[in-house]
């Protein structure tokens, strides 16, 4: 199975490919979208179905998994990225591509082993599990990528859950 881990943002988007099978995963790619400040947020979310559809157009993957959206702060920030989120939502939707959803507790919770994780511990037993020199940059794709692998460590209990 090929996971497309996806963390929202207007400004930049991440993204992790992850395979999963037998046991194992392995991070194929990984990377941002990036969209250009100063253009009007239009433009961005434009920017980033287009590029996500090519992104998906050339990975093919099996499922998106992406982080549920959590306001800090800044709520004018949130509202933007809510927007992007909804955007690669419809993406993924129009070509079919099944979503699954997980809070960052949950992505902690799966590749740390606890929900209240830091984020560098994240980010090292992403690059430990995956076996990697280092951990992938950006930011937004290394958080992307752990969110794929927290998606591959949990198919096995969603699948026998959507069995019964």
């Amino acid at each position: 199975m090929l996971i497309l881990g996806i963390d929202p943002g207007y400004a930049i988007v991440g993204f992790g490919l992850v395979e999963a099978g037998g046991g194992k995963h392995r991070m194929m790619a990984c990377g941002a979208i990036n969209t250009p400040s100063g253009v009007r947020l239009s433009a961005r979310l434009w920017r980033i179905a287009t590029d996500l559809e090519e992104l998906i157009g050339q990975f093919h993957p099996d499922v998106m998994a992406i982080e549920e959206l959590f306001f800090n702060n800044n709520v004018t920030t949130g509202i933007g990225v809510a927007q992007a989120r909804g955007v690669i939502l419809m993406t993924a939707e129009k070509l079919g591509l099944p979503i699954y959803e997980y809070n960052p507790s949950q992505v902690k919770q799966a590749v740390v082993g606890y929900g209240k994780a830091e984020k560098r511990q994240v980010m090292e037993m992403t690059r430990r599990l995956l076996n990697l020199t280092c951990v992938p940059q950006p930011d937004d794709a290394a958080d992307a990528v752990a969110i794929a692998l927290c998606h591959a460590r949990s198919a096995t209990s969603l699948l026998a859950r959507t069995r019964k």
